[in-house]
Protein backbone atom coordinates (compact mmCIF):
# COMPACT_ATOMS: atom_id res chain seq x y z
CA UNK A 1 0.00 0.00 0.00
CA UNK A 2 1.31 3.26 -1.06
CA UNK A 3 2.18 6.29 1.40
CA UNK A 4 -0.53 7.88 -0.13
CA UNK A 5 -3.01 5.53 0.01
CA UNK A 6 -2.02 5.70 3.82
CA UNK A 7 -2.65 9.33 4.17
CA UNK A 8 -6.35 9.25 2.77
CA UNK A 9 -7.12 6.43 4.94
CA UNK A 10 -6.49 9.49 7.71
CA UNK A 11 -9.27 11.57 6.17
CA UNK A 12 -11.28 12.89 9.27
CA UNK A 13 -8.58 12.60 11.93
CA UNK A 14 -8.87 15.84 12.63
CA UNK A 15 -12.25 16.11 13.19
CA UNK A 16 -11.92 12.69 15.77
CA UNK A 17 -8.76 14.01 17.42
CA UNK A 18 -10.76 17.22 18.41
CA UNK A 19 -13.85 15.44 19.18
CA UNK A 20 -11.39 13.19 21.59
CA UNK A 21 -10.30 15.99 23.29
CA UNK A 22 -13.63 17.40 24.37
CA UNK A 23 -14.96 13.75 25.12
CA UNK A 24 -11.89 13.32 27.46
CA UNK A 25 -11.72 17.43 28.20
CA UNK A 26 -8.16 17.16 26.91
CA UNK A 27 -6.55 20.40 26.63
CA UNK A 28 -3.65 19.72 23.90
CA UNK A 29 -2.06 17.08 21.98
CA UNK A 30 0.32 16.52 19.22
CA UNK A 31 -0.12 13.42 16.36
CA UNK A 32 2.45 11.88 13.85
CA UNK A 33 2.00 9.03 12.28
CA UNK A 34 4.74 7.42 10.09
CA UNK A 35 4.59 4.81 7.03
CA UNK A 36 7.72 3.34 6.40
CA UNK A 37 10.44 6.21 6.35
CA UNK A 38 7.52 9.09 5.07
CA UNK A 39 5.54 11.34 7.35
CA UNK A 40 1.95 10.82 6.75
CA UNK A 41 0.81 12.41 9.42
CA UNK A 42 2.16 15.28 11.69
CA UNK A 43 -0.34 18.09 13.58
CA UNK A 44 -0.92 19.72 16.93
CA UNK A 45 -4.27 20.04 18.22
CA UNK A 46 -5.54 22.51 21.33
CA UNK A 47 -3.44 24.27 23.48
CA UNK A 48 0.12 23.35 24.92
CA UNK A 49 -0.90 26.82 27.08
CA UNK A 50 -4.51 27.48 27.78
CA UNK A 51 -4.39 30.78 29.59
CA UNK A 52 -2.64 32.22 27.03
CA UNK A 53 -4.78 30.46 24.20
CA UNK A 54 -0.95 28.63 22.64
CA UNK A 55 -1.65 25.99 19.95
CA UNK A 56 -0.29 22.90 20.15
CA UNK A 57 2.83 22.88 17.48
CA UNK A 58 4.69 19.66 16.21
CA UNK A 59 7.81 21.18 18.19
CA UNK A 60 6.08 21.62 21.77
CA UNK A 61 7.27 19.64 24.22
CA UNK A 62 5.40 17.18 26.20
CA UNK A 63 6.76 15.31 28.89
CA UNK A 64 6.53 11.36 27.84
CA UNK A 65 6.42 9.60 30.89
CA UNK A 66 7.07 5.88 30.71
CA UNK A 67 7.72 6.17 27.34
CA UNK A 68 11.04 6.76 28.42
CA UNK A 69 11.44 2.91 29.65
CA UNK A 70 12.27 1.92 25.58
CA UNK A 71 15.06 4.73 25.90
CA UNK A 72 16.79 2.85 29.06
CA UNK A 73 15.95 -0.56 27.45
CA UNK A 74 17.44 0.46 24.31
CA UNK A 75 20.72 1.92 25.99
CA UNK A 76 21.14 -1.65 27.77
CA UNK A 77 21.14 -3.01 24.86
CA UNK A 78 23.83 -0.92 23.22
CA UNK A 79 26.29 -2.22 26.28
CA UNK A 80 25.45 -5.66 24.96
CA UNK A 81 26.27 -4.86 21.77
CA UNK A 82 29.28 -3.50 22.89
CA UNK A 83 30.15 -6.57 25.11
CA UNK A 84 30.13 -4.39 28.24
CA UNK A 85 26.69 -6.32 29.29
CA UNK A 86 25.05 -9.15 29.05
CA UNK A 87 21.50 -9.48 29.47
CA UNK A 88 21.49 -12.71 32.12
CA UNK A 89 24.49 -12.25 33.73
CA UNK A 90 23.40 -11.11 37.56
CA UNK A 91 23.63 -7.49 38.12
CA UNK A 92 25.57 -8.00 41.09
CA UNK A 93 28.57 -9.35 38.75
CA UNK A 94 28.86 -5.52 37.53
CA UNK A 95 28.00 -4.22 41.12
CA UNK A 96 29.37 -6.26 43.68
CA UNK A 97 27.17 -4.18 46.54
CA UNK A 98 24.19 -4.23 44.79
CA UNK A 99 21.58 -5.55 47.44
CA UNK A 100 18.16 -6.80 47.35
CA UNK A 101 15.62 -7.50 50.27
CA UNK A 102 15.55 -10.93 48.44
CA UNK A 103 19.26 -12.98 49.07
CA UNK A 104 18.02 -14.72 45.73
CA UNK A 105 17.16 -11.65 44.30
CA UNK A 106 20.59 -9.99 44.91
CA UNK A 107 22.19 -13.00 43.89
CA UNK A 108 20.40 -13.80 40.68
CA UNK A 109 18.82 -10.46 39.53
CA UNK A 110 20.13 -9.85 35.95
CA UNK A 111 19.01 -6.63 33.63
CA UNK A 112 16.60 -8.27 31.44
CA UNK A 113 14.61 -9.21 34.57
CA UNK A 114 14.77 -5.04 35.84
CA UNK A 115 13.67 -4.37 32.03
CA UNK A 116 10.24 -6.81 31.73
CA UNK A 117 9.47 -6.38 35.31
CA UNK A 118 10.01 -9.66 37.09
CA UNK A 119 12.17 -8.66 40.30
CA UNK A 120 9.41 -9.57 42.55
CA UNK A 121 9.21 -6.07 43.91
CA UNK A 122 5.74 -4.29 43.94
CA UNK A 123 5.51 -0.69 42.92
CA UNK A 124 6.77 0.65 46.27
CA UNK A 125 6.07 4.33 44.38
CA UNK A 126 6.24 6.16 47.41
CA UNK A 127 9.77 5.47 48.28
CA UNK A 128 10.89 7.28 44.58
CA UNK A 129 8.14 9.89 44.17
CA UNK A 130 9.26 13.51 44.85
CA UNK A 131 11.92 11.86 47.16
CA UNK A 132 14.71 14.39 47.49
CA UNK A 133 17.18 11.48 47.57
CA UNK A 134 20.00 11.11 44.77
CA UNK A 135 19.42 8.27 42.35
CA UNK A 136 22.30 6.84 43.67
CA UNK A 137 20.61 6.88 46.87
CA UNK A 138 17.64 5.59 46.32
CA UNK A 139 19.22 2.64 44.50
CA UNK A 140 21.12 1.66 47.73
CA UNK A 141 17.63 1.53 49.25
CA UNK A 142 16.46 -1.35 47.30
CA UNK A 143 17.55 -3.79 50.18
CA UNK A 144 15.25 -2.33 52.69
CA UNK A 145 12.41 -3.10 50.06
CA UNK A 146 10.25 -6.17 51.15
CA UNK A 147 8.68 -8.12 47.62
CA UNK A 148 5.57 -9.63 48.13
CA UNK A 149 6.20 -12.15 45.21
CA UNK A 150 8.84 -14.52 44.82
CA UNK A 151 11.79 -13.39 42.28
CA UNK A 152 10.59 -13.93 38.61
CA UNK A 153 7.73 -15.33 39.43
CA UNK A 154 5.38 -12.28 38.08
CA UNK A 155 5.12 -9.13 35.94
CA UNK A 156 4.54 -6.20 38.43
CA UNK A 157 5.39 -2.93 36.90
CA UNK A 158 8.26 -1.64 38.22
CA UNK A 159 9.75 2.18 38.11
CA UNK A 160 12.62 1.86 40.35
CA UNK A 161 14.22 -1.75 38.47
CA UNK A 162 14.37 0.99 35.58
CA UNK A 163 15.80 3.75 37.18
CA UNK A 164 18.02 1.30 38.88
CA UNK A 165 18.55 -0.37 35.26
CA UNK A 166 19.72 3.13 33.82
CA UNK A 167 21.52 3.77 37.01
CA UNK A 168 23.75 0.31 36.27
CA UNK A 169 24.53 1.29 32.20
CA UNK A 170 25.32 4.67 33.52
CA UNK A 171 28.37 3.04 35.64
CA UNK A 172 29.34 0.60 33.25
CA UNK A 173 30.44 3.59 30.72
CA UNK A 174 31.41 5.67 33.50
CA UNK A 175 29.17 7.92 32.64
CA UNK A 176 25.74 8.88 33.68
CA UNK A 177 22.18 7.43 31.89
CA UNK A 178 21.37 11.07 30.60
CA UNK A 179 25.06 11.31 28.61
CA UNK A 180 24.46 7.53 27.24
CA UNK A 181 21.23 8.61 25.78
CA UNK A 182 22.46 11.88 24.42
CA UNK A 183 25.07 10.80 22.56
CA UNK A 184 23.99 7.78 21.77
CA UNK A 185 20.73 7.92 20.70
CA UNK A 186 19.45 11.66 20.56
CA UNK A 187 22.37 13.22 18.78
CA UNK A 188 23.10 10.35 15.93
CA UNK A 189 18.92 10.68 15.53
CA UNK A 190 19.21 14.24 15.51
CA UNK A 191 16.82 14.23 18.17
CA UNK A 192 17.78 18.13 19.09
CA UNK A 193 14.39 19.21 21.51
CA UNK A 194 14.73 16.35 23.48
CA UNK A 195 15.71 16.51 27.11
CA UNK A 196 15.73 14.80 30.66
CA UNK A 197 14.22 17.29 32.75
CA UNK A 198 10.64 19.92 33.14
CA UNK A 199 13.36 22.22 34.44
CA UNK A 200 15.42 22.62 31.62
CA UNK A 201 12.27 22.35 29.28
CA UNK A 202 10.61 25.47 30.67
CA UNK A 203 13.23 27.59 29.39
CA UNK A 204 12.74 26.15 25.59
CA UNK A 205 10.48 28.23 23.19
CA UNK A 206 8.05 25.82 22.44
CA UNK A 207 6.46 23.69 25.40
CA UNK A 208 3.39 22.52 26.81
CA UNK A 209 1.96 23.24 30.45
CA UNK A 210 0.91 20.49 32.52
CA UNK A 211 -3.06 20.41 33.56
CA UNK A 212 -5.90 18.35 35.05
CA UNK A 213 -9.41 18.68 35.46
CA UNK A 214 -10.74 19.41 38.32
CA UNK A 215 -14.36 20.38 39.18
CA UNK A 216 -15.18 20.15 34.86
CA UNK A 217 -12.05 22.50 34.34
CA UNK A 218 -8.94 22.17 33.40
CA UNK A 219 -6.48 23.67 35.81
CA UNK A 220 -2.53 24.12 35.29
CA UNK A 221 -1.04 22.01 37.81
CA UNK A 222 3.01 22.05 38.49
CA UNK A 223 5.65 20.06 36.67
CA UNK A 224 6.32 17.31 38.62
CA UNK A 225 10.40 16.93 38.58
CA UNK A 226 11.59 13.23 38.55
CA UNK A 227 15.41 13.57 37.81
CA UNK A 228 16.46 11.01 40.33
CA UNK A 229 13.86 8.22 38.77
CA UNK A 230 14.63 9.41 35.69
CA UNK A 231 15.62 5.91 33.35
CA UNK A 232 12.24 5.25 34.18
CA UNK A 233 9.88 8.44 33.07
CA UNK A 234 11.89 11.68 33.23
CA UNK A 235 12.42 12.92 29.01
CA UNK A 236 10.67 15.17 27.17
CA UNK A 237 10.01 15.70 23.63
CA UNK A 238 8.08 16.37 20.63
CA UNK A 239 6.85 14.44 17.80
CA UNK A 240 9.82 16.03 15.36
CA UNK A 241 12.24 13.48 17.47
CA UNK A 242 10.08 11.16 18.26
CA UNK A 243 9.38 10.37 14.60
CA UNK A 244 12.76 9.58 14.25
CA UNK A 245 12.64 7.05 17.53
CA UNK A 246 9.43 5.18 15.83
CA UNK A 247 11.83 4.68 12.19
CA UNK A 248 15.01 3.28 14.36
CA UNK A 249 12.20 0.94 15.88
CA UNK A 250 11.03 -0.09 12.12
CA UNK A 251 14.23 0.14 10.95
CA UNK A 252 15.56 -2.64 13.49
CA UNK A 253 18.26 -0.50 14.77
CA UNK A 254 19.07 1.69 11.78
CA UNK A 255 18.91 5.14 11.30
CA UNK A 256 20.38 7.05 7.82
CA UNK A 257 22.10 3.97 7.02
CA UNK A 258 23.89 3.62 9.93
CA UNK A 259 23.28 0.48 12.20
CA UNK A 260 23.00 2.30 16.17
CA UNK A 261 21.81 -0.42 17.81
CA UNK A 262 22.16 -4.93 15.92
CA UNK A 263 19.42 -6.07 14.90
CA UNK A 264 20.26 -9.13 17.07
CA UNK A 265 19.03 -6.88 20.00
CA UNK A 266 16.63 -4.83 18.49
CA UNK A 267 15.33 -8.19 18.44
CA UNK A 268 15.61 -8.78 21.83
CA UNK A 269 14.05 -5.51 22.62
CA UNK A 270 10.72 -6.00 20.48
CA UNK A 271 10.55 -9.99 21.62
CA UNK A 272 8.07 -11.36 24.09
CA UNK A 273 9.74 -11.50 27.83
CA UNK A 274 7.01 -12.23 30.11
CA UNK A 275 3.21 -12.27 29.92
CA UNK A 276 1.44 -9.37 31.16
CA UNK A 277 -1.68 -7.37 32.97
CA UNK A 278 -3.59 -5.58 30.46
CA UNK A 279 -6.71 -3.37 30.68
CA UNK A 280 -7.32 -4.07 27.43
CA UNK A 281 -7.90 -7.82 27.19
CA UNK A 282 -11.08 -8.43 24.95
CA UNK A 283 -11.38 -9.61 21.71
CA UNK A 284 -8.85 -6.86 20.11
CA UNK A 285 -6.32 -7.58 22.28
CA UNK A 286 -6.48 -11.19 23.76
CA UNK A 287 -2.65 -11.73 24.81
CA UNK A 288 -0.53 -8.88 26.52
CA UNK A 289 3.08 -9.22 26.66
CA UNK A 290 5.81 -7.06 28.29
CA UNK A 291 9.11 -6.99 26.32
CA UNK A 292 11.83 -4.67 27.19
CA UNK A 293 11.04 -1.18 27.08
CA UNK A 294 7.61 -2.47 25.43
CA UNK A 295 4.06 -4.11 25.45
CA UNK A 296 3.93 -6.66 22.60
CA UNK A 297 0.30 -7.00 21.84
CA UNK A 298 -1.48 -8.65 18.57
CA UNK A 299 -4.59 -6.13 17.60
CA UNK A 300 -7.16 -7.35 15.89
CA UNK A 301 -4.36 -9.93 14.32
CA UNK A 302 -1.42 -7.59 13.70
CA UNK A 303 1.86 -7.45 15.68
CA UNK A 304 1.86 -4.46 18.18
CA UNK A 305 4.80 -2.67 19.94
CA UNK A 306 3.61 -0.01 21.99
CA UNK A 307 4.49 1.94 25.30
CA UNK A 308 2.81 5.01 26.94
CA UNK A 309 3.41 7.10 29.86
CA UNK A 310 2.18 9.47 32.62
CA UNK A 311 3.44 12.16 34.78
CA UNK A 312 1.76 15.45 36.28
CA UNK A 313 -0.11 16.94 33.58
CA UNK A 314 1.34 14.57 30.33
CA UNK A 315 0.43 11.27 28.77
CA UNK A 316 1.96 9.83 25.85
CA UNK A 317 1.33 6.90 23.66
CA UNK A 318 4.36 5.51 21.41
CA UNK A 319 2.91 2.85 19.16
CA UNK A 320 4.55 1.04 15.50
CA UNK A 321 3.28 -2.23 13.96
CA UNK A 322 6.43 -3.59 12.58
CA UNK A 323 5.02 -5.87 10.01
CA UNK A 324 2.98 -3.30 8.19
CA UNK A 325 6.45 -0.25 8.77
CA UNK A 326 3.32 2.26 10.36
CA UNK A 327 4.18 3.93 13.53
CA UNK A 328 1.74 6.58 15.70
CA UNK A 329 2.59 9.08 18.93
CA UNK A 330 0.20 10.80 20.46
CA UNK A 331 1.16 12.98 23.34
CA UNK A 332 -0.87 15.24 25.69
CA UNK A 333 -0.58 17.88 28.28
CA UNK A 334 -3.75 16.57 30.64
CA UNK A 335 -3.23 14.21 33.68
CA UNK A 336 -4.43 10.77 33.18
CA UNK A 337 -5.61 11.36 29.88
CA UNK A 338 -6.90 8.79 27.69
CA UNK A 339 -6.74 11.17 24.49
CA UNK A 340 -3.51 8.85 23.09
CA UNK A 341 -5.30 5.35 23.56
CA UNK A 342 -8.08 6.46 21.63
CA UNK A 343 -6.58 8.30 19.03
CA UNK A 344 -3.57 5.38 18.55
CA UNK A 345 -6.21 3.18 18.18
CA UNK A 346 -7.93 4.58 16.36
CA UNK A 347 -5.43 5.85 13.55
CA UNK A 348 -4.40 2.08 13.45
CA UNK A 349 -8.26 0.71 12.69
CA UNK A 350 -7.89 2.82 9.89
CA UNK A 351 -4.92 2.38 7.98
CA UNK A 352 -5.91 -1.30 8.73
CA UNK A 353 -8.64 -0.86 6.42
CA UNK A 354 -11.08 -1.80 9.94
CA UNK A 355 -13.82 -0.68 10.89
CA UNK A 356 -13.19 1.12 13.58
CA UNK A 357 -13.80 0.57 17.21
CA UNK A 358 -15.66 2.82 19.12
CA UNK A 359 -12.34 2.46 22.21
CA UNK A 360 -14.26 5.85 23.72
CA UNK A 361 -16.94 4.08 24.36
CA UNK A 362 -15.46 0.99 25.45
CA UNK A 363 -12.99 2.86 27.53
CA UNK A 364 -16.22 5.16 29.17
CA UNK A 365 -18.10 1.75 29.63
CA UNK A 366 -15.20 0.01 31.51
CA UNK A 367 -14.42 3.25 34.31
CA UNK A 368 -18.27 3.05 34.52
CA UNK A 369 -17.98 -0.36 35.66
CA UNK A 370 -20.57 -1.48 33.09
CA UNK A 371 -18.40 -4.13 31.69
CA UNK A 372 -16.09 -6.90 33.79
CA UNK A 373 -12.70 -5.92 33.73
CA UNK A 374 -9.77 -7.25 35.49
CA UNK A 375 -8.76 -3.08 36.31
CA UNK A 376 -10.42 -0.20 34.83
CA UNK A 377 -8.49 1.56 31.80
CA UNK A 378 -7.26 4.09 33.57
CA UNK A 379 -4.83 1.50 35.27
CA UNK A 380 -2.73 0.95 32.42
CA UNK A 381 0.92 0.11 34.44
CA UNK A 382 2.01 4.02 33.08
CA UNK A 383 -0.94 5.10 33.97
CA UNK A 384 -0.57 3.83 37.50
CA UNK A 385 2.43 6.20 38.11
CA UNK A 386 0.97 8.14 41.39
CA UNK A 387 0.40 11.90 39.27
CA UNK A 388 -1.68 10.24 36.76
CA UNK A 389 -4.14 9.43 39.00
CA UNK A 390 -6.77 12.26 39.48
CA UNK A 391 -6.09 14.20 42.53
CA UNK A 392 -8.29 14.99 45.36
CA UNK A 393 -10.14 18.07 46.09
CA UNK A 394 -7.77 19.12 49.22
CA UNK A 395 -10.15 21.89 50.19
CA UNK A 396 -13.37 19.41 50.69
CA UNK A 397 -15.14 20.47 53.83
CA UNK A 398 -14.60 18.90 57.21
CA UNK A 399 -17.91 17.84 59.39
CA UNK A 400 -16.34 19.65 62.52
CA UNK A 401 -19.34 18.17 64.60
CA UNK A 402 -17.70 14.98 63.27
CA UNK A 403 -14.22 15.51 64.36
CA UNK A 404 -12.98 12.94 66.94
CA UNK A 405 -10.82 14.65 69.62
CA UNK A 406 -7.48 13.14 70.11
CA UNK A 407 -7.49 10.49 73.31
CA UNK A 408 -3.81 11.50 74.00
CA UNK A 409 -1.58 14.69 73.58
CA UNK A 410 -0.35 16.00 70.07
CA UNK A 411 3.04 15.26 71.65
CA UNK A 412 2.45 11.75 71.56
CA UNK A 413 2.98 11.40 68.11
CA UNK A 414 4.47 14.41 67.17
CA UNK A 415 8.13 13.49 66.07
CA UNK A 416 10.43 12.40 63.04
CA UNK A 417 9.56 8.79 61.59
CA UNK A 418 12.00 6.86 59.69
CA UNK A 419 12.22 3.63 56.90
CA UNK A 420 15.60 2.49 55.75
CA UNK A 421 13.81 2.02 52.40
CA UNK A 422 11.70 5.01 52.15
CA UNK A 423 13.24 7.84 54.14
CA UNK A 424 11.98 10.22 56.90
CA UNK A 425 8.77 10.74 57.34
CA UNK A 426 7.63 13.98 59.79
CA UNK A 427 4.52 14.16 61.77
CA UNK A 428 4.14 17.93 62.85
CA UNK A 429 1.35 20.21 64.98
CA UNK A 430 -0.62 22.03 62.85
CA UNK A 431 -3.28 24.61 64.03
CA UNK A 432 -5.59 21.81 66.72
CA UNK A 433 -4.50 19.14 64.96
CA UNK A 434 -1.78 17.37 62.97
CA UNK A 435 -0.14 16.55 59.61
CA UNK A 436 2.30 14.32 58.25
CA UNK A 437 4.76 15.69 55.65
CA UNK A 438 6.48 13.22 53.51
CA UNK A 439 9.07 13.50 50.42
CA UNK A 440 7.90 17.14 51.00
CA UNK A 441 4.36 16.35 50.61
CA UNK A 442 1.81 17.55 52.94
CA UNK A 443 -0.50 15.27 54.31
CA UNK A 444 -3.46 16.62 56.34
CA UNK A 445 -4.17 14.09 58.99
CA UNK A 446 -7.71 13.62 60.28
CA UNK A 447 -7.95 11.33 64.09
CA UNK A 448 -10.47 8.43 63.99
CA UNK A 449 -9.61 7.04 67.26
CA UNK A 450 -7.33 4.05 68.82
CA UNK A 451 -4.00 6.17 67.49
CA UNK A 452 -5.09 5.83 64.32
CA UNK A 453 -5.60 8.68 61.70
CA UNK A 454 -7.30 8.56 58.06
CA UNK A 455 -4.41 10.71 56.14
CA UNK A 456 -5.13 12.80 52.76
CA UNK A 457 -2.45 10.80 50.00
CA UNK A 458 -3.55 13.75 47.64
CA UNK A 459 -1.02 12.48 45.03
CA UNK A 460 -3.22 9.02 45.12
CA UNK A 461 -6.92 11.12 45.66
CA UNK A 462 -7.44 8.83 48.15
CA UNK A 463 -7.36 8.52 52.33
CA UNK A 464 -5.30 5.42 53.65
CA UNK A 465 -4.75 5.06 57.68
CA UNK A 466 -1.82 5.89 59.60
CA UNK A 467 -2.02 3.71 62.84
CA UNK A 468 0.64 4.51 65.06
CA UNK A 469 1.91 2.25 68.68
CA UNK A 470 2.20 3.92 71.46
CA UNK A 471 3.09 2.76 75.16
CA UNK A 472 1.50 2.89 78.61
CA UNK A 473 3.74 6.27 79.01
CA UNK A 474 1.72 8.01 75.30
CA UNK A 475 4.87 7.50 73.88
CA UNK A 476 4.85 6.58 70.04
CA UNK A 477 7.34 4.17 68.56
CA UNK A 478 6.50 3.51 65.27
CA UNK A 479 3.78 4.26 62.03
CA UNK A 480 2.31 1.06 60.34
CA UNK A 481 1.24 2.95 56.66
CA UNK A 482 -0.26 0.80 53.51
CA UNK A 483 1.42 2.71 51.16
CA UNK A 484 1.58 -0.49 48.90
CA UNK A 485 -1.63 -1.12 47.12
CA UNK A 486 -0.76 -4.64 45.37
CA UNK A 487 -2.09 -8.00 46.50
CA UNK A 488 0.37 -9.55 49.33
CA UNK A 489 2.18 -6.59 50.85
CA UNK A 490 2.48 -5.27 54.32
CA UNK A 491 2.35 -2.03 55.65
CA UNK A 492 5.41 0.12 55.73
CA UNK A 493 6.67 0.62 59.40
CA UNK A 494 8.05 3.91 60.09
CA UNK A 495 10.20 3.76 63.70
CA UNK A 496 10.29 7.21 65.51
CA UNK A 497 13.94 8.56 65.69
CA UNK A 498 13.27 11.62 67.85
CA UNK A 499 10.29 13.83 69.44
CA UNK A 500 9.15 17.22 67.94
Amino acid sequence: MTTTKHRSLLDGLDEFVAEQLQTWKSVGAAVAVIHKNEVIWQKGYGYRDLESKLEVTPSTLFAIGSSTKAFTATTAALLVDQELLNWDTPVKTYKDNFKMFDPVATERLTIRDMLCHRSGLPRHEMAWYNSPRTREQLVNALQYLEPNEDFRNKWQYQNLMYMTAGYLVGNLKETTWEKLVQDHLFKPLGMTSSLFSVEEMQTQPDYAFPYMEKDGENVRIPYRNIDAAGPAGSINSNLEDMIAWLRLQLNKGQYDGQQLVSKEQMEVLHSPQMPCDSPFHGPEMPISTYGLGWFIEPYRGHSLIHHGGAIDGFSSQVAFLPEEEIGIVVLCNTNGSLVPYTVTFNIIDRLLGMEPVDWSEKMAKLMRGDESAESAVTDTPEALDPAAVPVADTEEKTDHANVISLDRPVTTYAGIYYHAGYGELSIQRKDDGLQAIFNEIDMPMEYTGNDTFSVLLVLFGLKITFTFQVDQENNAHSISIPFLMEPGTKPIEFIKKSAE
